[in-house]
């Protein structure tokens, strides 16, 4: 089992999620921060390196979930925490769409 280092695992999880039909709609200057939707959808899911800070969930109110990697993962262990991420998209959405 090889593992992925965080930049990579950060690239899969992201293809795992525009997989899912979701869209790239920003990324940070860094690179390290994407944000995608679902094509129609105002909530976007966030997959980064770190935790939002006060000035993005300021920036990115409707960004309902976060897929964080800040260290090397197995390709299955990201996979898991797409799938986790999807999920928990999925019930945010129900609660907000409410």
């Amino acid at each position: 089992m090889s593992l992925l280092n965080p930049t990579a695992a950060l690239a899969r999880a992201v293809a795992g999620v525009t997989r899912q039909g979701f869209i790239v709609v920003a990324r940070n200057t860094r690179g390290d921060s994407v944000y995608l939707k679902p094509e129609g959808s105002v909530f976007a899911l966030r997959v980064s390196n770190h935790a939002r800070t006060p000035k993005q969930r300021a920036n990115h109110p409707n960004s309902v979930t976060s897929l964080v990697i800040r260290q090397p993962k197995t390709a299955a262990q990201v996979d898991a925490l797409v799938a986790e991420a999807l999920r928990n998209y999925a019930g945010e959405c129900r609660k907000r769409e409410g």
